[in-house]
C-alpha cells in the first residue's frame, strides 16, 4: 500500500482543520467549527450538519452550514430512517454514492433527490463506546466520493468526536461545579433563615428536593432567586417550620 503523503495541499488543509477542531472553546462554537471547517476541508462535500443523540434516543441537529443540511437532517428524523440515523445506531461509517439508486431508505431518498442531493455520508461521533451523535455530509455536486475523501472524513469524525467530548466532559464539570455553589449559597440562606447550622440546612433543601420531587439543584436555584428578589427575610418565624417541630 502507498503511504499517503503529508506534504499535500489536502494533508495540509486536513492538518489547520484538525487543529481548529481542537482549539478550546465553548460548546456551540465548537460545534459550529466542525461543520464549517468539514465542508472546507472534505472534497465533495457541500453542506454538513452535527446531530447529538439525546438519553431518550431521539437525535437533534445542533449544528449545520446551512438550511439544506438541516433540512435534510429533519427529514430523516421525521421518517426514521436514512444514513444519519444508520450510522449513529448500526454502522459507523455509511457511504451512500449514487443516491438516486439506494433502496434501503425509499421513503428519504425519494425527498432528499427531490432537494438535488447525489451522494452522503454519515459517521458516528463516539468516545470508546460512547456515542455523542453523528456527522453528517452531504453532496450536491457529485454521485461518488474516492478513497481518499472517505479516509479524511473518517480522521475528521474521530478527531471531531474526542474535541466533542472533551467539551462535554468541561461542559459537565462547569455545570457541576456551578450547582455545587448554588446549594451552598442557598444551605446558608437557610441557615440565616432558619437559625439551623449546615448539616440541617442542608437536610431541609433535600427534604424539599425529595419531598416535591424536584432537583436539588432547582430548589436551591428558586430559594436563591426569591431571597435575591425579597431581600433577607426575618427568621424568627421560620425556624420552628424547618425544625420539623
Amino acid at each position: 500500500m502507498t503511504p499517503v503523503s503529508t506534504d499535500t495541499p489536502l494533508a495540509r488543509a486536513a492538518e489547520e482543520a484538525l487543529r481548529q477542531v481542537n482549539a478550546p472553546r465553548d460548546v456551540p462554537t465548537t460545534l459550529q467549527t466542525i461543520v464549517e471547517v468539514a465542508r472546507r476541508t472534505i472534497p465533495g462535500i457541500d453542506h454538513v450538519s452535527v446531530s447529538l443523540a439525546r438519553r431518550d434516543g431521539t437525535l437533534e441537529t445542533v449544528a449545520g452550514t446551512d438550511d439544506v443540511a438541516k433540512g435534510l437532517d429533519r427529514v430523516q428524523y421525521e421518517l426514521g430512517e436514512g444514513p444519519c440515523l444508520y450510522a449513529v445506531l448500526e454502522e459507523r461509517t455509511v457511504r451512500v454514492e449514487h443516491l438516486r439508486h439506494e433502496q434501503r431508505w425509499p421513503g428519504y431518498v425519494a425527498r432528499a433527490v427531490r432537494e438535488g442531493l447525489q451522494a452522503q455520508m454519515g459517521l458516528r461521533l463516539f468516545v470508546d463506546e460512547d456515542t455523542l451523535g453523528g456527522l453528517n455530509l452531504y453532496s450536491s455536486t457529485q454521485e461518488t466520493f474516492d478513497e481518499g475523501t472517505l479516509e479524511l472524513a473518517e480522521l475528521f469524525a474521530a478527531s471531531a468526536a474526542v474535541a466533542l467530548g472533551g467539551v462535554r466532559e468541561r461542559s459537565q464539570l462547569a455545570e457541576a461545579l456551578e450547582s455545587r455553589e448554588l446549594i451552598g449559597v442557598a444551605v446558608g440562606v437557610v441557615m440565616q433563615r432558619f437559625g439551623l447550622d449546615r448539616s440541617r440546612a442542608f437536610e431541609f433543601l433535600a427534604r424539599t428536593s425529595q419531598n416535591s420531587n424536584t432537583k436539588l439543584r432547582d430548589v436551591a436555584e428558586r430559594l436563591v432567586a426569591q431571597t435575591e428578589h425579597e431581600g433577607p427575610a426575618d427568621g424568627a418565624d421560620g425556624a420552628d417550620g424547618a425544625d420539623g417541630s
